[in-house]
C-alpha cells in the first residue's frame, strides 16, 4: 500500500466570559483541567489563549475524530472554569487588555516588543506535513508561497473586532504582520541562507529565539516537517480538516515538482504582499489575486478552484478528493467563519450574536 505524508495540527483558542464576551485570563486553569482528562493544552503568550495539538494523523478520519476529541475535551474544561471556549482569530468584543501568561520567556517577549505583544489575542491554525529533510522542507516552502493567499483567505474567521466589522475577513492576518518575523518568507535557494537569515534577524533584536520564525510557512526546527501557519484558526473541525489535507496535497505536489526539477514560478514580494492584503480583506466572498498566471484578480472561489486543480493528483492518491469537493460546496453554501460572522453581526449588530454563532461552529459535529 502506498504511503503519505502524515500531518499533524495545532489550533489556538479564546478563551471568553461566557456572560459578556471578553478574553478572559485563564489558560492555566483550564490547561490543567483539560490535563485531568488526557489533553495537555499549550499556553500561549496572552494568558487568554489555550492551544491544542493533535497527533500525527496518516489519514483524515484519524485527523478529524483527534480534533473533535481536543476541541470536546478543551471546551468542557474552559466551562469547568467559568469560561467559553472559540474558535475565533480574534476576539469579537473591545478587549480591555490581554494578559502575558506569566514565564520569562513571554515575559521577554513583551518587554521587547511591547504593545505588539499585548494585543496578541490572536488565533491560528498551523499544519505540520512530513518530507524528508529540511533541505525538502525549504525548496517545498518556495512552491508554496503563491497559494499561501488564497488559503487565508479560506480560513478567515475575523471579521468583527472591537464591537465593529473591520472591512477585512481576516483582521487577525493585518495585526499578525506587526511581528518583524511574521508574514510570507523570503524565497530561500538553501537552508544555509535560511539559517543565515534568521540568525541575522536575532542578532538585529527582531527575533528573541529561533522560536520567533513566525513566517507563515517555515522548516520545523525540530522534526523533519514544513509547517503551514497562514490560516486564521477554522471555525469548524470540518474546515480545519479541509486545510490540512489541502496543505498536505499542496506539499505532495510540490515534493513532485521538485523531483521532476520543474522552475519555480517567479514571485516578487510585492505581488505578494498584494496578495495577501486581498485575501485578508475579501476572503472568499469576494476576490483574490491570480499569482501563477494573470497576476490579475478572480473571483475568491476560482482561485480557490485553481488551487484544488493544481492538487488534484495528490488527493485522489491519499482518497481526499471528495472530502474536498463536499465541503467547499458546504463552504459555497453556508460561508466560511468571517461569512457567518458578519452575518450574525448584521442581525441586530449585537457582538452577542457573533459570539453565540461562533460557540455554536466551535463545537459543530464535536
Amino acid at each position: 500500500m502506498a504511503t503519505h505524508p502524515t500531518i499533524g495540527v495545532e489550533e489556538e483558542f479564546l478563551l471568553v466570559d461566557p456572560r459578556t464576551g471578553e478574553p478572559v485570563a485563564r489558560n492555566r486553569e483550564v490547561a490543567a483541567h483539560a490535563e485531568e482528562h488526557g489533553v495537555k493544552l499549550q499556553l500561549e503568550l496572552t494568558s487568554c489563549q489555550v492551544e491544542t495539538t493533535s497527533d500525527v494523523a496518516g489519514g483524515s478520519g484519524d485527523l478529524r475524530d483527534q480534533l473533535a476529541r481536543l476541541r470536546r475535551i478543551a471546551a468542557d474544561a474552559a466551562q469547568a472554569c467559568d469560561a467559553r471556549l472559540l474558535a475565533v482569530g480574534l476576539p469579537p468584543t473591545v478587549p480591555h487588555h490581554f494578559p502575558i501568561t506569566d514565564t520569562p520567556r513571554y515575559r521577554a517577549i513583551a518587554d521587547r516588543f511591547g504593545m505588539i505583544a499585548h494585543e496578541q489575542g490572536i488565533c491560528g491554525a498551523h499544519v505540520h506535513v512530513a518530507v524528508p529533510s529540511r533541505e525538502a522542507a525549504i525548496r517545498v516552502s518556495n512552491r508554496l508561497r503563491p497559494w499561501l493567499p488564497i488559503l487565508l483567505a479560506l480560513t478567515a474567521n475575523s471579521a468583527i473586532y472591537r464591537n465593529a466589522d473591520t472591512g477585512h475577513a481576516s483582521w487577525r492576518s493585518v495585526l499578525w504582520s506587526r511581528w518583524p518575523s511574521a508574514g510570507p518568507p523570503p524565497h530561500f535557494d538553501s537552508v544555509d541562507e535560511y539559517d543565515a537569515v534568521v540568525a541575522r534577524l536575532q542578532r538585529s533584536g527582531a527575533m528573541l529565539d529561533d522560536g520567533m520564525v513566525y513566517w507563515d510557512v517555515r522548516p520545523s526546527a525540530n522534526f523533519p516537517t514544513v509547517e503551514v501557519r497562514v490560516a486564521d484558526v477554522p471555525a469548524t473541525v470540518a474546515e480545519t480538516v479541509l486545510l490540512a489535507v489541502l496543505t498536505r496535497a499542496a506539499v505532495m505536489t510540490a515534493l513532485g515538482e521538485e523531483r521532476e526539477r520543474q522552475p519555480v514560478p517567479p514571485l516578487t514580494p510585492l505581488a505578494l504582499r498584494a496578495a495577501y492584503w486581498r485575501s485578508a480583506r475579501d476572503g472568499l466572498d469576494g476576490e483574490a489575486v491570480d499569482l501563477l498566471d494573470s497576476h490579475t484578480c478572480l473571483p475568491a472561489r476560482e482561485v480557490l478552484s485553481r488551487l484544488v486543480a493544481h492538487v488534484r493528483p495528490a488527493l485522489d492518491a491519499t482518497g481526499d478528493a471528495d472530502l474536498v469537493d463536499a465541503e467547499l460546496d458546504r463552504l459555497a453554501a453556508e460561508g466560511n467563519g468571517a461569512t457567518r460572522q458578519r452575518r450574525a453581526w448584521r442581525r441586530r449588530h449585537d457582538v452577542a450574536d457573533v459570539i453565540e454563532d461562533a460557540t455554536s461552529a466551535t463545537l459543530q459535529g464535536v
